[in-house]
């Protein structure tokens, strides 16, 4: 009778693990290999692809690019217009404006990627807790989210940053923590979705943990809205972090930063127009760039648009 059960249990894990490296398998070959192929066929999204590629390179060799420092002063050359030896014109004080756009593009992509990651990670922890196991942790986390959404993302961020202080590390936090009930959200959404599949309960019949399950079957397949709302959220935390450094509570100078470039510039749109046009390009094209991308990965991970 014992050697039976005891083999009973090693056919099950032997059959577990199999089918866990399949669903696995055919999540990351299928699944992406699938969307990857609709994406290349949508130009706004390849497009929006490029814009995030060639910002984040010049981000990395922002001092190869750059042709001035950044932060450095000539009051001989100030509030000049665009010419041969300042691409983009300086400010009030002499610096050079190409210099500062391109450094400031390594804030506007550090804030973005790495709140937008603070985001995804507590949401995810609190998603799989209130879809997974529902019930009284479902209605505590979902109440608690509620409450984040109530306040305005700007006003939330304002006065995060006026307890914790100014400073770059502090963005982080502020963004990142506002972000978390949106992603919480969406992966419940994506649990309650498929948590009762056969392959679930066939996992759970199994023996599975209920870490296993979530880890290695439930995430591959909920994982493709995060990776979609993630990619456009980028976009927002740019926005909020140039409104920060606008309203001088965000990135502080000598610092480039787009919003607070913006901010400086504001008295003398009339007679400096060029100080103002260029970060705001900058800050434009980025935005733009994730929301392309990020609407060309909703259509590709879209099973609907597997045949069109």
């Amino acid at each position: 009778m014992y050697p039976e059960v005891k083999d009973e249990k090693n056919r099950n894990g032997v059959i577990s693990d199999d089918f866990g490296a399949a669903q696995k398998k055919y999540s990351k070959s299928s699944l992406y290999k699938d969307a990857w192929k609709r994406l290349k066929k949508n130009k706004l999204a390849m497009l929006g692809l490029g814009i995030v590629i060639v910002l984040i390179l010049i981000a990395i060799f922002a001092p190869l690019i750059s042709t001035h420092d950044p932060i450095s002063r000539i009051k001989e050359d100030s509030s000049l217009p665009p010419n041969k030896a300042h691409f983009f014109g300086t400010d009030l004080l002499g610096r050079d404006i190409f210099s500062r756009v391109i450094y400031g593009s390594r804030i506007s992509i550090q804030v973005g990627i790495i709140a937008v990651g603070i985001s995804i990670v507590i949401g995810l922890f609190f998603g799989a807790l209130a879809g997974y196991f529902g019930s009284l942790p479902d209605t505590i986390i979902m109440r608690i989210a509620d409450i984040f959404f109530a306040f305005p993302y700007i006003l939330g961020a304002i006065a995060i940053m006026t307890v914790l202080g100014q400073g770059i590390v502090n963005i982080f936090i502020a963004i990142g923590v506002l972000g978390w009930a949106s992603f919480a959200r969406i992966f419940r959404g994506s649990i309650l979705s498929i948590k009762n599949k056969e392959y679930i309960e066939a996992a759970r019949a199994m023996g599975a943990s209920h870490r296993r399950i979530i880890t290695r079957h439930i995430f591959p397949n909920a994982i493709a809205p995060i990776i979609v709302f993630g990619t456009m959220n980028v976009g927002t935390a740019i926005i909020v972090e140039a409104a920060l450094s606008f309203l001088g509570i965000g990135v502080q100078p000598p610092t480039p930063a787009w919003g607070k470039m913006l901010s400086e510039s504001l008295s003398y749109i009339d007679i400096a127009p060029w100080m103002m046009l260029f970060p705001g390009f900058a800050i434009v094209i980025t935005v733009l760039g994730f929301v392309l991308l990020g609407d060309g990965l909703r259509d590709a991970f879209d099973p609907k648009m597997k045949n069109r």
